[in-house]
């Protein structure tokens, strides 16, 4: 791994780490943070559709993935650390403004504003590790990096519990207004500029169109992109709908924090996995071979929903804790495989990674979640058909090779 980075400077790895992990963890910590308190939302502002709840969730997500297009070519020009603070500063802004909303408008309102705030960190996050390592080298950073980023979604439900024992939903957000001005802080003193083309002796930066048409070109980036946007759909999908899910199934309340501890620490694990693994295996053969196991398992499992009807909560845990386990393991490698071929406009190509990713998530988890009936019925079928979609777009974009090893970005000269 050494060899593939650049010096670090003063900042040692673990440190580096850390600050990538948070900056990611940002966006993370406001979507899962939220979900204990939508009830009380829901009910302060007197929303007559439950369903209408997960609007707190999706208009920050779709906000976030807007974000993307704007922060990661300006980081390609300005330099990431200006991005990087910038995007803490609307963050903060949106926060201030949600903690004193008076109406469920402003407080949606105000959650556009926190998303697209956000997206800066995320973007500029990835971009700086792309930015140091590549290939197999950027996929172990980043399964690190989502080893200590996933860790604060975990406790988040909980976390946010304990808040709203203080007065609702306000408190809330004013634990992510003290949250994101730490690490702004942080960042902004620790973090050293990392983009080749800011600053004096800098070389120009990469044409808009030059940069949209070299992401365009790329086929591993387009493909690799898209079958990210179905996968995070079944991460959307299960986070618009779980707290209704197991609340109204299950009568899951006070436990429901630990649940979704649980289906999430699967993913804790897939970054311990990855990051040990991934240069002896491979990118491709780790990815592709969990993502064909996904298949395989949402197949079965809608298959046997088919005929036993309703789940127990026990086995529906299961089934989503491997599915998240497997995501887990297909996520930093599909993100490096996607990214591997833009090292020179890795800003631009985070931000098309992120929309896109992030776009089609939001669009695709959304529209299960408003699909929620009083059942785990919509949840299960969504997983089966973006786990096929994506495994379709895999095969295409690999021309039918899967489990291969590459030593050359597919469609780049080589």
């Amino acid at each position: 791994m050494s060899d593939q980075s650049h010096r670090l400077g003063n900042t040692s790895m673990a440190e580096f780490v850390g600050m990538m992990a948070m900056s990611m963890a940002l966006t993370a910590l406001s979507v899962d943070i939220m979900l204990v308190a939508l009830p009380n939302i829901a009910a302060d502002f007197g929303l007559l559709d439950p369903n209408s709840q997960q609007f707190v969730i999706t208009a920050y997500m779709a906000a976030f993935a807007t974000g993307h297009l704007v922060v990661g070519p300006l980081s390609d020009r300005i330099g990431r650390k200006p991005v990087l603070i910038g995007g803490f500063v609307v963050y903060i802004g949106g926060t201030l403004l949600a903690i004193f909303a008076h109406s469920f408008e402003a407080l949606l309102a105000a959650r556009v504003i926190q998303g697209l705030g956000a997206s800066g960190p995320r973007v500029v996050a990835v971009a700086v590790v792309r930015d140091r390592f590549v290939g197999r080298g950027m996929s172990q950073i980043m399964s690190i990096v989502m080893m200590v980023f996933i860790i604060l979604p975990i406790i988040a439900p909980s976390l946010g519990s304990l808040l709203a024992l203080l007065g609702s939903w306000q408190p809330i957000f004013m634990f992510l207004l003290i949250f994101s001005i730490g690490i702004m802080i942080w960042v902004s003193t620790r973090l050293e500029e990392t983009n080749p083309r800011s600053g004096s002796g800098s070389h120009k930066a990469v044409p808009i169109l030059r940069a949209v048409r070299i992401i365009l070109q790329s086929r591993q980036t387009v493909g690799y992109t898209m079958s990210l946007g179905f996968i995070f759909g079944c991460l959307l999908t299960y986070i618009a709908s779980a707290q209704q899910l197991f609340e109204d199934v299950y009568d899951v309340v006070t436990w429901f924090p630990l649940i979704f501890a649980s289906v999430a620490g699967g993913m804790v694990v897939a970054s311990l996995v990855n990051s040990r693994f991934v240069e002896k295996i491979g990118m491709r053969r780790l990815s592709h071979g969990s993502l064909l196991l996904f298949v395989a398992l949402a197949l079965v499992t809608n298959l046997i929903h088919a005929i036993v009807g309703e789940f127990a909560m026990l086995p529906l845990v299961a089934f989503l804790s491997v599915s998240f386990f497997l995501i887990g393991l297909m996520l930093p490698n599909f993100n490096a495989l996607a990214m591997e071929p833009l090292g020179s406009i890795a800003g631009t190509g985070s931000s098309f990674v992120g929309f896109a990713m992030t776009g089609m998530g939001a669009i695709l988890g959304g529209t299960i979640g408003q699909m929620y009936d009083g059942s785990a019925h919509p949840l299960i079928v969504g997983y089966g058909l973006f786990a096929v979609i994506s495994l379709a777009i895999v095969v295409v974009t690999e021309r039918g090779r899967l489990m291969h090893a590459s030593a050359h970005p597919i469609g780049m000269k080589e």
